[in-house]
């Protein structure tokens, strides 16, 4: 039976959206501790990732509020031409970098709430998503996508989307000079900016909106109407892709960040089970944590919880630029 609010709020879920944990109980999930080795096999990539040129073209500019945007063309980590958003003031230099990151459904456009107006911008579209990269150097559809070379931890999708933020970073740093970076992502962009972040000195803070791959032994044994449900079936017919996922644990990850990181983390949510995102907050070092009531729902209110979110999103980045 669900409890209030939630079951006058949701009053056609499917299931329970909390999964039975308060907010204390979620405060106490603990991270998954790094397999061995864990941090010389992201070191490894990361320098291989170095070698990369990511030879950013710029295919179109238009101006918007004040600011350039571009649609441009940047190397993968793997040599895969990707396509992105770059975003500069219209006049004067960039104080800062954002690299904005989205959720699973792709992106159609740039969202400029969370990016200061004299920051420069890098919305990159992961592999394989749309709008830019549908099929892209992995299948499109969610389903597939999430599974694409697990049986390999050097080609799984999740390790090569994280690895092409570093090639997009790089892509902005081409395009607008070498600058301090703030990362910011949600849902999906938020798991795979928590296995990226630790490895790149350039950044100096993240925000974190409900993300995604944290906890994978709470998130198997999780049902939910996101990219984890394949997952957990993947895994319950080929057991051995556990010691594949130990890798790509976003909560095992952050826990090598020793920037300052804001967590938004949601009491309920039906997509990315709340264990997960509570434990990337509890794993790292240096944690912001905003407690939301619900995650990838509307709910009475959800706009002026997102606003709220957003302002605190944009003062933990003034915070931590100002260290």
């Amino acid at each position: 039976m669900l409890q209030e609010p939630y079951a006058t709020w949701f009053l056609d879920a499917a299931f329970d959206g909390s999964y039975g944990r308060t907010e204390a109980e979620l405060r106490a999930v603990d991270p998954v501790p790094p397999p061995p080795g864990f941090a010389e096999r992201w070191r490894a990539w990361r320098t291989e990732a170095a070698s990369v040129d990511a030879d950013p073209a710029v295919l179109s500019t238009e101006e918007r509020g004040g600011r350039r945007v571009s649609l441009i063309e940047h190397s993968g980590v793997d040599g895969t031409r990707l396509r992105a958003w770059a975003v500069v003031p219209r006049d004067g230099a960039a104080r800062l970098g954002v690299v904005h990151g989205h959720g699973y459904g792709g992106r159609d456009a740039v969202q400029l709430a969370r990016v200061p107006r004299d920051a420069a911008a890098i919305f990159p579209v992961a592999r394989g998503l749309g709008a830019l990269n549908a099929g892209v150097g992995a299948p499109e559809p969610v389903q597939q996508h999430v599974l694409a070379g697990i049986d390999d931890p050097d080609r799984y999708v999740l390790g090569l989307c994280a690895r092409d933020l570093w090639l997009a970073a790089d892509a902005l740093g081409a395009l607008a000079g070498e600058l301090p970076l703030y990362y910011v992502g949600e849902s999906f962009g938020g798991g795979v900016g928590a296995l990226a972040l630790p490895w790149d000195d350039r950044y100096r803070g993240a925000t974190l909106i409900v993300p995604s791959f944290g906890q994978y032994d709470e998130r198997l044994a999780l049902r939910c109407l996101g990219s984890g449900e394949a997952v957990r079936q993947h895994v319950r017919r080929h057991p051995e892709a556990r010691d594949v996922l130990r890798w790509f644990d976003a909560s095992t990850s952050i826990g090598f960040a020793p920037v300052p990181v804001r967590v938004e983390a949601a009491l309920w949510d039906q997509y990315v089970p709340p264990p997960g995102q509570f434990a990337i907050a509890t794993g790292a070092r240096d944690a912001e944590l905003a407690v939301l009531p619900a995650g990838h729902a509307e709910f009475p209110g959800w706009q002026a919880v997102t606003a709220a979110a957003v302002r605190g999103g944009r003062a933990h980045l003034e915070r931590t630029l100002a260290r």
